[in-house]
C-alpha cells in the first residue's frame, strides 16, 4: 500500500480508502519518536529464528527483504534518537505477525526481552491498535531497542514509537474516550438507521446501517477493544477482519448513496457502474484482506485504485443528481465534505505521530461518526417530511370522505352518509337491545316559497331549518337532510306514546323558527312521517314505512305527525296510521 502514496497527486483522494485498510497508528506527544523501519538497522533469516537470539550483524542500509516466511529483526540505537532511556515506553501499532519479541539491551550488556504472539497479546495491549512495552528501570543506561517480527506481512506498513511511559499512559486514557464515543455514536446510528428502514421500507437505511455496523466493528477491531471479551483475536486475525470490514464499509456508504437517489436523477449507466465498483472492490479487497505473505502492497494498491474509483464515481453521481435538484444529492454530499475535507488537508502520512497515538485511523473513525450522525439527521427530516405528507394525506382524505356523506347547503349528513351512521343502531334493534324510529320530515308548500321570494330564500329556510334539526343530533339521534326539502331524524330508545310526543315536539320548534330575513314574518311548517323499527327491519323497509306515513301527512292537512303502527303492511290501505296534531 505504501508504494501507492508515491503518487502525490493520489494522496488526498486516496487517504480515506487507504486508511482503512491499513491498521497502522501513530501518536502525539512533544517527546514522540518514530521509528521508520526503513531508516532502522535490520537483519533478516529466510526462515523463522528460534526464540531469543539475536543475528550476528545488522545491516542500516537499504530495506529489508525477504522476511515474510522467516524472521525480521530491526534495531533502534538510543544514541540517535532524542528520548529519556530512563523512562521509556515502546509503541507498535501493527499486528500482521506470528511473533514479536522486543529486547532492551543496556550498555551494561544485560538484555530484558518482552514478547507477544498473534492470539496471546498479554498485557500488552492498548486502546488505539497498540502494543505497549516498558524498559524496565536500572542503573546502567539503556542503548538500543530491538524488535524481532516473525512471519512479518508488511515492514512498510509498521508504525513504532519511542516516548515517556507517562505520556503513554495518558495517551491511552484519552485516546479510549474518544473511540469509546465515536463508537457509541456509532452503535446508536447503525440501531437507528435498521428502524428507518423497516419505517421507510427503503434501501439506502439499510446500507447507511451496513457502513455504520461495519465501521462499528472496525473500530471495535481496530482499537482493541475486542480483546476484553475475545483475547484469543488478537495479532493477525484482528487485522484481517479490519482490512476485510473497511472494504464492506466503504462499499455499504457507496451502495447506501446510490441507493438514496431516485431512479429519474441518475442515468442508469452511471447508477450501474457505481455499484459494479463498489461490489468489485468488496469481493478483491476481502480476500486481499487474508493474505499472508507474497505481494501484499500492490494487492492492497490495487484495491484502493479500486476504492479510489468508486468513491469518485459516487462523487460524480451526487454532483448529477445534485443539479437535478435531489434533495438526498444534497444531503450526501454535505455527510461526506467535513470527512473529506479533514482528510485532504491533513497530512496523515508524514504527521503519524498525532490525535493520542489514534493518528489517521482515529480521525476516520471520527469523521465516520460524524457522517453517520449527518446522514441520520437528514434521513430523519426526510422521514419526518414523509410523515408529515403522510398525515396530510390522510386528513385529506378523511377530509374529502366526510364531504362525500355531507350536504353542501345546510352541513347535515345527506343520505350516504346517514345510512352510514345509523347501522350501528339497526345493530342494535336486530339484536334485541334498543329500539329506533325514522322521522322523515317535509317542507310544507316550499315550491310556493322557490316561486314567491326565489331559490336563494327557499335556501336561507333550509338552512334555518337544518340549524333547528341539528340541536337533537347525538350518538343516539342521528340528522341527515336526504335532498330538496326532505330532512330524515333516527332516534333510539323511545318507544310508543313517548316517541309521537318527541316527532310533535320536533314539528312544533321548527315552526316556531323565524325567517324574517328570508320570507319576512311568514310562517314555515313541515309535515313529519314517523315508523317503529322492528328487528327484522332494514333500513330501506323502514324508509319505505316512514314516507307511506309522511304522504299521509301531506293528505290529511300538513303541519302534523302521523305514525304508522302496523308491522310490515303490504299498502298504505292495509297499515294502521295514528295523526298528531
Amino acid at each position: 500500500m505504501a508504494c501507492f502514496f508515491r503518487f502525490p497527486a493520489l494522496k488526498t483522494l486516496y487517504a480515506l480508502a487507504a486508511l482503512l485498510i491499513s491498521t497502522g497508528g501513530a501518536g502525539s506527544a512533544a517527546a514522540d519518536v518514530l521509528l521508520n523501519p526503513s531508516h532502522l538497522c535490520h537483519a533478516v533469516s529466510a526462515k523463522v529464528a528460534p526464540r531469543g537470539t539475536l543475528p550476528p550483524h545488522f545491516s542500516c542500509r537499504g530495506e529489508p527483504e525477504g522476511y515474510q516466511h522467516g524472521s525480521l529483526w530491526l534495531r533502534a540505537d538510543l544514541a540517535r534518537v532524542a528520548v529519556d532511556p530512563g523512562n521509556l515506553a515502546l509503541l507498535v501499532h501493527y499486528s500482521r505477525f506470528d511473533r514479536l519479541e522486543v529486547t532492551f539491551t543496556y550498555l551494561d550488556g544485560r538484555e530484558v526481552r518482552q514478547s507477544v504472539r498473534s492470539g496471546d497479546f498479554g498485557t500488552h495491549w492498548r486502546s488505539g491498535g497498540q502494543l505497549h512495552f516498558s524498559a524496565p528501570d536500572r542503573d546502567s543506561p539503556l542503548r538500543y531497542v530491538t524488535m524481532r517480527f516473525d512471519r512479518l506481512a508488511s515492514a512498510e506498513m509498521l508504525r513504532m514509537r519511542l516516548l515517556d511511559r507517562d505520556e503513554a499512559s495518558l495517551e491511552s486514557m484519552i485516546l479510549s474516550g474518544w473511540v469509546g464515543a465515536t463508537l457509541t455514536l456509532l452503535l446508536a446510528g447503525t440501531v437507528y438507521n435498521v428502524s428507518l428502514a423497516i419505517s421507510l421500507r427503503r434501501q439506502f437505511p439499510v446500507w447507511q446501517a451496513g457502513w455504520s455496523m461495519c465501521m462499528f466493528a472496525w473500530g471495535a477491531l481496530w482499537s482493541q477493544l475486542h480483546l476484553l471479551i475475545a483475547p484469543g483475536l488478537s495479532g493477525t486475525i484482528s487485522a484481517q477482519l479490519c482490512s476485510a470490514l473497511a472494504c464492506l464499509a466503504i462499499t455499504s456508504a457507496a451502495l447506501s448513496a446510490i441507493t438514496a437517489l431516485e431512479t429519474h436523477e441518475l442515468p442508469r449507466a452511471a447508477r450501474y457502474t457505481v455499484l459494479t465498483l463498489a461490489c468489485s472492490a468488496s469481493l478483491l479487497g476481502m480476500p486481499v484482506a487474508m493474505i499472508r505473505s507474497g505481494p501484499v502492497d500492490t494487492l492492497v494498491a490495487m484495491v484502493g485504485i479500486l476504492l479510489i474509483l468508486t468513491m469518485l464515481g459516487v462523487a460524480a453521481c451526487l454532483a448529477w443528481a445534485w443539479r437535478q435538484g435531489s434533495a438526498e444529492a444534497r444531503a450526501f454530499a454535505s455527510a461526506w465534505l467535513l470527512p473529506i475535507g479533514i482528510l485532504s488537508t491533513t497530512d496523515l502520512l508524514s504527521s503519524p505521530t498525532s490525535l493520542w497515538g489514534g493518528g489517521s485511523q482515529l480521525l476516520v473513525l471520527v469523521a465516520a461518526a460524524w457522517q453517520t450522525l449527518w446522514l441520520t439527521a437528514a434521513a430523519s427530516r426526510t422521514h419526518a417530511q414523509l410523515r408529515i405528507e403522510h398525515d396530510r394525506a390522510l386528513s385529506a382524505e378523511a377530509h374529502a370522505y366526510e364531504l362525500a356523506r355531507r350536504d353542501p347547503l345546510t352541513g347535515l349528513s345527506n343520505r350516504r352518509g346517514f345510512v352510514e351512521a345509523v347501522a350501528p343502531i339497526f345493530e342494535k334493534v336486530r339484536s334485541g337491545e334498543d329500539s329506533a324510529a325514522l322521522l322523515l320530515i317535509d317542507v310544507d308548500l316550499f315550491k310556493r316559497i322557490n316561486d314567491t321570494f326565489g331559490h336563494d330564500a327557499g335556501d336561507m329556510v333550509l338552512v334555518t331549518i337544518a340549524e333547528r334539526i341539528a340541536r337533537w343530533e347525538s350518538a343516539s339521534c342521528k340528522v341527515a337532510r336526504f335532498g330538496g326539502e326532505e330532512f330524515a331524524l333516527m332516534t333510539s330508545a323511545m318507544r310508543g306514546q313517548a316517541l309521537v310526543r318527541f316527532a310533535d315536539k320536533v314539528r312544533q320548534s321548527i315552526a316556531a323558527c323565524r325567517h324574517d330575513e328570508a320570507i319576512g314574518d311568514g310562517k314555515v311548517t313541515v309535515s313529519i312521517g314517523l315508523a317503529e323499527a322492528e328487528p327484522q327491519t332494514d333500513f330501506r323497509s323502514l324508509y319505505k314505512l316512514a314516507d307511506e306515513a309522511l304522504y299521509s301527512a301531506k293528505h290529511q292537512g300538513r303541519n302534523c305527525v302521523v305514525v304508522r303502527t302496523s308491522e310490515h303492511a303490504a299498502s298504505p290501505s292495509t297499515g294502521q296510521f295514528e295523526v298528531a296534531r
